[in-house]
């Protein structure tokens, strides 16, 4: 059964100069790629590189708006279903997260040539607006653990501080792992060795005789999204050019709440720490820019071939860190206390990440007005993703375990769409290796997709299914107890999308 807390946070929100933690999941959650957009587009699971004709595939190939036959413009809802199952030492546990969402919408213009004193024959133009990653996401997490209590996290940063910084020192002057060590000490998590000012060894009040129940609970709400300038042009019918200019937008809430009890005996002296509460409100904001260009070759009418780029993402970010911790304090009179510490939001200075660049190779077989079948392939070096300034403190060596651990992933799309009158059939299936060398930490993905359109006069609408999971570890805490859950997440997400031509 959960454990219920309600704690309010007061205070000023401070701004400091100490950098933050972070950690290789803040850059690969907005690094990994989403299929997201259009009925249509997700019905197909993206697939669309070198068949166009549709607002979502710019993202994929931008010399795809140059199949528009005239103006018109998408709109898409989308619902998100998430499930996760863990397992922390035996112990399984799920938890769903659902979501509706205006993901999409954008509009296309195009221009014939009609006066046939060019072989440049056709221009359009897209604005779209693309909700390329949904965040909300829940995850429960709890088991015993045998081992390693979550005082350790705290006590790992303490070793080596000064105690004169822990007890005279306000928090907001402190560095990141300086205000964690505070945060132990302020609620006796662990005690110095000796009194004196200059003591930096410590010891922990957890008892150490294993068997730690310890609960994760995360609540993680907000959104990646993309506005996108594109061009594009056609060459006798044959060649077809395209551009993007991409601005984003990124906001991140994520809360989560660890608690840890034991029944282990109380020590003889001193205090014990019978349980521990800690949380996190963590706020991630901020802007990137990139952008994308293609080219779509047809050697005869009913074969495409496709190539794309995709640049880097550089993103500007800003994180906001609200902290408190409670415990439950024994001491050797049988007297109970719960010292607790909760601290003002503290704003940190703005941290840059690079995103890594994408090529695209793309075939598409069109027979008549019948159908197509498609088919992308993607290579994206994870390796080369950077926190910047790149050789300053703590990024150094963040970007250097990057480099070792990260690799080179293919991503596969494969899409089919039959038409029956009125109506088309569609299908997708997506499959995308891990960023890392080894995929334990974060697994392949495997998606499928299916969905249907009605078109009636001038207007069509479309629905579309996909079906996404992998699975992948989630570590409590960042240090001193990285002891990991075993996640499987299943995604399904049900969008609609209604098109207007004009």
């Amino acid at each position: 059964m959960k454990i219920i807390y309600t704690f309010m946070f007061f205070g000023l929100t401070v701004f400091t100069i100490k950098a933050q933690e972070t950690t290789i999941n803040d850059a690969l959650r907005l690094a990994v790629d989403n299929i997201t957009g259009t009925a249509r587009y997700r019905s197909m699971s993206g697939a669309f590189g070198a068949v166009g004709g549709d607002l979502s595939s710019i993202n994929q190939n931008p010399a795809g708006s140059i199949f528009f036959n005239n103006n018109l413009a998408t709109g898409s809802i989308s619902y998100f279903g998430v499930r996760n199952k863990s397992n922390y030492f035996g112990t399984q546990t799920a938890e769903n997260d659902n979501s509706l969402d205006l993901n999409q919408a954008g509009v296309v213009f195009v221009f014939n040539e009609t006066s046939k004193s060019t072989d440049w024959n056709k221009i359009s133009l897209v604005f779209n607006y693309e909700n390329t990653n949904n965040f909300n996401n829940t995850i429960f997490s709890a088991g015993t653990n045998p081992y390693n209590s979550i005082g350790n996290y705290f006590l790992d940063f303490a070793q080596g501080i000064p105690l004169d910084y822990l007890k005279n020192i306000n928090f907001n002057q402190l560095y990141f792992n300086e205000q964690q060590a505070y945060l132990g000490y302020d609620t006796y998590i662990f005690e110095p060795f000796t009194n004196a000012s200059d003591n930096v060894d410590y010891y922990t009040n957890i008892p150490t005789g294993g068997n730690y129940y310890q609960e994760n609970y995360t609540n993680t709400n907000g959104y990646n999204g993309k506005l996108t300038a594109n061009f594009a042009t056609s060459y006798k019918n044959k060649l077809f050019l395209g551009a993007n200019l991409n601005v984003h937008f990124v906001d991140i809430q994520k809360v989560f709440n660890i608690y840890e009890s034991n029944n282990n005996p109380v020590y003889d002296e001193g205090s014990t720490i019978g349980s521990i509460f800690f949380r996190n409100e963590l706020f991630t904001f901020g802007s990137g820019i990139s952008f994308n260009l293609g080219a779509i070759y047809q050697p005869i009418d009913n074969i495409r071939v496709g190539v794309a780029y995709e640049s880097p993402t550089w993103y500007r970010l800003t994180d906001q860190l609200t902290q408190g911790v409670v415990t439950t304090s024994i001491n050797n009179q049988d007297n109970n206390s719960r010292p607790s510490s909760f601290q003002d939001t503290q704003e940190f200075l703005p941290y840059y990440i690079q995103t890594p660049s994408k090529w695209t190779g793309s075939l598409a077989y069109i027979f008549g007005k019948r159908g197509l079948i498609s088919a992308d392939v993607s290579m994206k070096d994870y390796s080369v993703t950077r926190f910047k300034p790149k050789n300053s403190q703590p990024y150094t060596s963040l970007n250097t375990t990057m480099d070792s651990i990260l690799d080179n992933a293919m991503e596969v799309r494969l899409g089919g769409e039959y038409k029956i009158k009125q109506f088309a059939i569609r299908g997708g299936y997506r499959f995308e290796q891990s960023p890392y060398k080894i995929d334990q930490a974060f697994g392949d993905l495997t998606g499928y997709s299916g969905g249907i359109g009605y078109t009636f006069g001038e207007n069509r609408i479309d629905l579309a299914y996909t079906h996404e999971y992998r699975n992948m570890n989630q570590a409590f805490l960042s240090s001193g107890m990285t002891d990991m859950a075993r996640i499987n997440r299943k995604n399904n997400t049900v969008t609609v999308s209604y098109t207007i031509n004009f």
